[in-house]
């Protein structure tokens, strides 16, 4: 074949992969912003579209996954313990105990307070009930929560645990680095082992691929149990994509603790040195509440390694000394992302007087940026807190966009100077809090396994919002006088990352 053959033939087939992959991408993705996207890669480069498609664009999940969530749900469903009727019941009794009381001008009318607590109560019930939906597990009451921000502090109190562990010790985080942080946390398991400890280690195959060499091999020669999240192979067809992580951190001890938040077993200069140290937000959890995140990770277990997990007592009887009342709610591609989304969309919309938002990548969808619009239209005093600088340029670019549509909306951000801001919260009011795994971006919501807790007590959301008062103070508010004054390489950049958006 002579060179204007090669030519013709590529041209050919660069039109037929544009062409082909019309079908394919409308009728396999829901969102035409997504659509619009992919769309927009296959027909600049066709070719290379079409490998990150192959990698990146499918995200469905085979049905041996969802059936090992729904086996380990009709094993260990009747141990949940829930209280989906208490906030009904304090609704209720919220009124009767205000419904009587005059108002102070000696009217009739019900006291302004009432119907103020009813409302509160009534909008708590929806958020626990799309939580529910989301997740599918119950609120508990009765739980103790303990917020943790220094990373060395974390790591201290939970090789404690571990030290004290005597049934059984479980992890599963995104990220286990070979490092100080690492080895200290392997080095307990060993000795936790040596006392006839179950041990077991789940990670990620992409955040933690250091550790599943000599490290793992090391864990297990001493007895303990070590497993993969997603393995990534050109020959795995468990996922269609490479790019669904398991994105959870989450730690059990002897059934009766829980360590869930940011936080991944790694020294805090982990990562990109020019965003300075990571900073993050974990809660040790003890309660009714322990034994839902229990299960969480027995589902990921079982999906990973089909080995049903038999022999301790992984279920105790859990303490109700504690004050708190929360809901575990894990979310994934397994789950509708949808419900998930609609929790935050409608915890922002309950909103009378305050919404923060802590995020180190902040990439809102078309519902969840609409939201946070009307919320300052509403007079809501609506703050995002981000990092000075990610350890992903592009993210930022594609956040820079988001930051200044809703600068102008009347949404004020504040840039964190004191490192990676690496906690992902919200607290809305002093009436509900969010904490977790979940970053407020479209990865989070649609595409990666995540663990968030929602908090329903005012104690622990007041608590929340301190952590988030000390990160504003270390942040930099930023102007639209300033903003306005950017370079144009800057606002070229942020306009031509907003296209890739809907995928990142």
């Amino acid at each position: 074949m002579t060179w204007s053959d090669w030519s013709l033939a590529f041209f050919v087939a660069s039109w037929t992969i544009s062409l082909g992959m019309i079908p394919v991408v409308v009728t396999r993705k829901e969102h035409p912003t997504t659509c619009l996207a992919w769309l927009m890669i296959v027909f600049f480069v066709p070719w290379l579209g079409l490998g990150l498609y192959l990698l990146f664009g499918e995200d469905r999940l085979v049905r041996r996954r969802l059936q090992w969530r729904e086996e380990t749900g009709q094993r260990f469903g009747e141990l949940l313990d829930g209280v989906d009727c208490d906030l009904d019941n304090a609704q209720e009794s919220q009124r009767d105990d205000h419904s009587g009381e005059p108002l102070a001008d000696g009217s009739s009318e019900a006291n302004p307070v009432a119907r103020h607590l009813a409302i509160d109560v009534e909008q708590k019930t929806v958020l626990a009930r799309l939580g529910r939906a989301a997740g599918g597990l119950p609120l508990t009451d009765g739980n103790s929560l303990e917020l943790m921000t220094e990373t060395r502090a974390v790591i201290d109190r939970l090789i404690e645990d571990i030290d004290a562990a005597r049934d059984h010790i479980h992890l599963l985080f995104y990220i286990y680095e070979v490092d100080k942080v690492g080895r200290r946390v392997a080095d307990a398991l060993k000795q936790a082992r040596e006392r006839k400890v179950e041990c077991r280690v789940l990670v990620d195959a992409v955040g933690s691929w250091s550790f599943s060499g000599a490290l793992a091999a090391e864990l297990r020669a001493a007895g303990i149990e070590v497993a993969t999240c997603l393995p990534v192979g050109l020959m795995r067809r468990r996922l269609a994509r490479i790019d669904l992580r398991n994105h959870r951190k989450l730690a059990i001890i002897d059934g009766s603790i829980a360590w869930t938040g940011s936080q991944n077993i790694v020294e805090d200069t982990y990562g990109h040195r020019t965003a300075g140290r990571w900073c993050d937000v974990m809660a040790r959890i003890t309660g009714p509440a322990v034994r839902q995140f229990q299960m969480t990770f027995f589902e990921d277990w079982h999906s990973e390694t089909q080995r049903p997990v038999t022999g301790g007592n992984y279920f105790p009887k859990p303490s109700h000394d504690g004050q708190v009342t929360l809901q575990v709610v894990p979310s994934g591609p397994d789950r509708p992302s949808e419900d998930f989304q609609a929790l935050i969309i409608e915890a922002i919309n309950s909103a009378r007087q305050q919404i923060t938002i802590t995020s180190p990548y902040f990439i809102p969808d078309d519902a969840l940026l609409f939201a946070l619009r009307l919320a300052a239209a509403r007079g809501v005093q609506v703050d995002v807190i981000i990092p000075r600088r990610s350890d992903h340029s592009l993210v930022d670019a594609a956040t820079a966009f988001y930051l200044g549509y809703l600068l102008h909306c009347g949404v004020r951000f504040f840039r964190f100077t004191g490192g990676l801001l690496h906690a992902k919260t919200m607290t809305v009011d002093d009436s509900f809090g969010l904490f977790g795994s979940a970053n407020f971006d479209v990865r989070s919501f649609h595409l990666n396994f995540e663990i968030n807790v929602s908090l329903f007590d005012e104690h622990a959301v007041r608590e929340l919002r301190w952590v988030q008062d000390h990160y504003r103070s270390q942040s930099t508010e930023v102007s639209r006088e300033d903003w306005e004054r950017r370079s144009r390489w800057s606002r070229f950049k942020a306009n031509l990352a907003k296209l890739l958006s809907p995928i990142l």
